[in-house]
């Protein structure tokens, strides 16, 4: 309550990156150093740009990671991917890794994270 008024907050317009399903602490860190601090961000973004963002971003890619984004925001648990649906998130995972991942910053980022260096 604030001077009085009751003030409601829209669900997901600041919810954390860790309440989407599937989705824990190392991800929703991965997600803030990708500049996406929130759930209903990373839902406007959708898992395809959401994903391309993360490793632009340093993230080194993991289909897994990728098809438990897909899975969390469709609201299924993480191991429901299987078959034709796996198989077609795949092709999408690798197009996204070979057009975002620059394997050059990745380990420059690495090095920087060794010796205590962090982006402000």
């Amino acid at each position: 309550m604030t001077g009085g008024t009751l003030r409601y907050k829209q669900p997901g317009m600041t919810d954390p990156v860790s309440s989407i399903r599937n989705l824990g602490p190392a991800f929703e860190e991965s997600c803030a150093r990708a500049g996406i601090h929130s759930a209903q961000e990373l839902r406007d973004l959708g898992a395809d740009a959401g994903y391309e963002r993360l490793l632009q971003n340093g993230q080194r890619p993991h289909f897994i990671g990728y098809y438990v984004l897909v899975m969390g925001l469709q609201g299924r648990p993480w191991n429901d991917c299987k078959g034709e649906e796996k198989k077609a998130l795949r092709v999408k995972f690798d197009a996204i890794k070979a057009r975002a991942h620059d394997t050059g910053r990745s380990e420059f980022e690495r090095m920087m994270n060794l010796i205590g260096v962090r982006e402000a």
